[in-house]
């Protein structure tokens, strides 16, 4: 399933990149998954085998009115081909690829006390600085870490937590130990 939804998300994205429409294309595949997510009679229509690809296109334009001419025909091609429940795992491969084009770096920072926004301002740009790449920065508390920060840049993390200090510790002690 997750190689089917990366093949229809490239093929999203770079018809969405070749008419220069890869943001409004994202912003509405975000929001007709979001209000399909929430919406279970949504669902049952598009999702049942019961109901024709003809009848759930006839119901895409109805639904989507107002968007791309490239996310409606999209659309409708999932519809005929069934793969509407994939919409989900298209969504974040899409994502991954406008963040990747954007040359967006996913970081997150959690810390055992809520940050200043000028720490967070801070952290941004040292990493933007040290990267090249803009930040896409979430913050989060976690009162298991005790003090000082974890930080995940990418799939790197970084641990200055006072628990992952701990836990190195323990570590060294139990294999001098040993």
């Amino acid at each position: 399933m997750e190689e089917i939804a990366r093949i229809y998300a490239t093929s999203l994205f770079e018809a969405a990149e070749g008419r220069g429409k890869i943001d409004s294309i994202k912003l509405q595949l975000e929001q007709f998954t979001d209000a399909l997510e929430s919406n279970n009679e949504l669902q049952l229509f598009l999702f049942s085998p019961y109901f024709s690809g003809e009848e759930k296109a006839a119901g895409i334009d109805r639904i989507v009115a107002d968007a791309e001419p490239e996310f409606v025909n999209f659309l409708k091609l999932l519809a005929e081909r069934h793969r509407l429940p994939a919409l989900p795992r298209m969504r974040n491969q899409y994502q991954a690829l406008w963040a990747e084009h954007n040359q967006l770096l996913p970081v997150t920072v959690t810390s055992s006390v809520s940050l200043s926004p000028e720490t967070i301002s801070k952290i941004a740009s040292s990493v933007e600085q040290q990267t090249g790449r803009k930040v896409e920065l979430t913050d989060t508390v976690d009162d298991s870490i005790i003090g000082g920060l974890v930080l995940q840049v990418g799939n790197m993390v970084l641990d200055a937590s006072i628990k992952g200090r701990l836990e190195r510790l323990s570590k060294q002690v139990t294999a001098a130990a040993a």
